[in-house]
């Protein structure tokens, strides 16, 4: 039995409202049982006896049927989230920055958008691994630059997904909750 971080992509965002305990429910009914979520922009962690493929075919199966929308999800180990978190070169507070990681479902998107944000500006990015590259923005400017500006671009959307740092580390801290538990 594996624990999972599950995220969404484009939940409660462009017209795509989920309510988080219809997405429990949706999940519990689609055998994730213990699936919770956190805060209201698609964070679940579960456990499955599946692995992270098969977890990543379900919920995005489950989110289609329940859903009707084309769901895609990004799926990374609890203890993968934790080395991840851990690695992040990055405040997890600062007055001027926000400090972000975006995962992909495939190295080679990741690899591609990588390549193109250290064209604009490759100081303020850091890669994790193969599934994880962060990055900076400044407060208040997030969605405004440069970075955040390419990785929202069509051909990212189906196999990326960012996180903040602080949810992040609420999504670590549930998901060891939630091992610890099973």
């Amino acid at each position: 039995m594996g624990s999972y971080a599950v995220f969404l992509r484009g939940v409660n965002v462009g017209g795509i409202n989920i309510k988080m305990a219809d997405l429990r429910n949706a999940l519990n009914d689609s055998g994730f049982a213990d699936a919770k979520t956190l805060l209201a922009s698609g964070n679940v962690v579960l456990t499955s006896s599946l692995d992270a493929a098969g977890v990543k075919r379900g919920t995005e199966k489950c989110l289609r049927a329940a859903f009707g929308y084309e769901a895609w999800v990004v799926v990374v180990e609890a203890g993968r989230v934790a080395e991840l978190v851990d690695a992040c070169p990055y405040p997890e507070d600062d007055k001027s920055t926000h400090t972000y990681i975006t995962f992909s479902s495939d190295a080679a998107v990741l690899d591609e958008l990588e390549a193109a944000g250290a064209a604009i500006d490759g100081q303020n990015q850091r890669r994790l691994g193969p599934e994880a590259l962060a990055w900076l923005a400044p407060v208040g400017g997030t969605l405004d630059s440069p970075f955040s500006k390419v990785s929202s671009k069509s051909r990212f959307k189906a196999a990326t997904t960012t996180r903040n740092l602080r949810t992040l580390i609420k999504v670590r801290d549930a998901a060891a909750a939630l091992a610890q538990a099973a």
